[in-house]
């Protein structure tokens, strides 16, 4: 069964080894830059981070971090971030691709974000390359839509909670 576990001490090594295609390269963050940005946004006073690992049953199959209120740790971070949930990242590791962990792991991760952790809010953004079809077409399967902001060189969609 696929589930979530947070990032650990038992985890993170292999967290941070996962791997994408190198074609993805442009479209995904390294785990490890992830990591740095979880502890940058728990560190400040109102943001929040919750990195997980994606697993079949015992199987580490991907990596996801779920934010709250990044809009006061980056620069020209875009307004849909401010008092919001997002899918700030999602990589399934190239050994486990194609088999339905990317679209589970957004279910799980929406599910997440509706226990409210840091209560109500009225969206889960994200963003991705312009070119990263894949990711819009999954994304959008789940009613994210595109809502015209850019962060950086990428797209920002966002669903409605």
């Amino acid at each position: 069964m696929v589930h979530l576990e947070k990032v650990d001490h038992r985890n993170v090594w292999d967290i941070i080894d996962l791997s994408v295609f190198e074609s993805q390269y442009p479209f995904v963050a390294s785990n490890d830059q992830s990591l740095m940005e979880a502890y940058i946004a728990v560190t400040s006073e109102d943001a929040f981070a919750y990195p997980f690992g994606v697993y079949d049953d015992d199987t580490l199959v991907g990596f996801l971090m779920i934010g709250y209120n990044e809009y006061g740790i980056e620069e020209n971070a875009p307004g849909i971030l401010k008092g919001n949930y997002s899918l700030w990242r999602l990589m399934i590791d190239k050994n486990h691709q194609g088999k339905g962990y990317g679209r589970e792991a957004v279910r799980l991760a929406l599910d997440f974000i509706r226990t409210w952790p840091h209560g109500r809010a009225e969206y889960c953004a994200l963003s991705y390359e312009p070119e990263n079809e894949v990711a819009k077409n999954l994304y959008a399967s789940f009613g994210f839509a595109e809502n015209g902001e850019m962060d950086g060189d990428e797209v920002v969609a966002a669903l409605k909670l």
